[in-house]
């Protein structure tokens, strides 16, 4: 299977189908997903002519089981690393959820050099905990909730 190295040493699963020569499309996946979650998009534009890659963001899937790290800074750099391996340009990012946070975390810290499209599908906005800055956006009770079942029951929250 393919892997690339983090940083930090985390190993991270991803899918490259394709020719290696078409334009690059990346997608990244919401939580708690993978890149399976992808198949039917990738086999679509794999047939369209497109390069098609999809990861397992670290802590998800067959990529490493981090303790820490799990937070869109080091998503941001994880993407870097895959898309600096692959040696990806002229790249349509899509992402779905935490996937999108994750894309716009990595044009904001790395730039739109390699990019040149994004495309959010339901993306996790830059803060979503409600905070006297974010009136609007989500109690704290309800990531407690979250948290509370996973941590209890998972395939029940699920």
């Amino acid at each position: 299977m393919p892997y690339v190295t983090a940083k930090d040493g985390a190993q991270i699963f991803y899918k490259d189908w394709g020719p290696k020569s078409a334009q690059p499309i990346l997608f990244s996946h919401g939580w708690p997903l993978s890149s399976d979650d992808w198949d039917k998009q990738m086999v679509f534009f794999g047939e369209q002519g497109y390069r098609v890659i999809a990861h397992d963001r670290r802590s998800h899937g067959r990529s490493s089981q981090t303790w820490d790290g799990n937070n869109m800074d080091q998503y941001a750099e994880d993407l870097s690393v895959l898309v600096d391996t692959l040696d990806l340009k002229n790249l349509v990012m899509v992402g779905h959820s935490t996937g999108g946070g994750e894309v716009t975390h990595y044009l904001g810290r790395y730039g739109a050099s390699r990019a040149s499209k994004a495309v959010l599908l339901g993306a996790v906005p830059p803060l979503m905990l409600k905070t006297p800055a974010n009136p609007e956006g989500t109690p704290i009770e309800a990531f407690d909730g979250i948290r509370t079942g996973t941590r209890n029951d998972r395939s029940q929250f699920y």
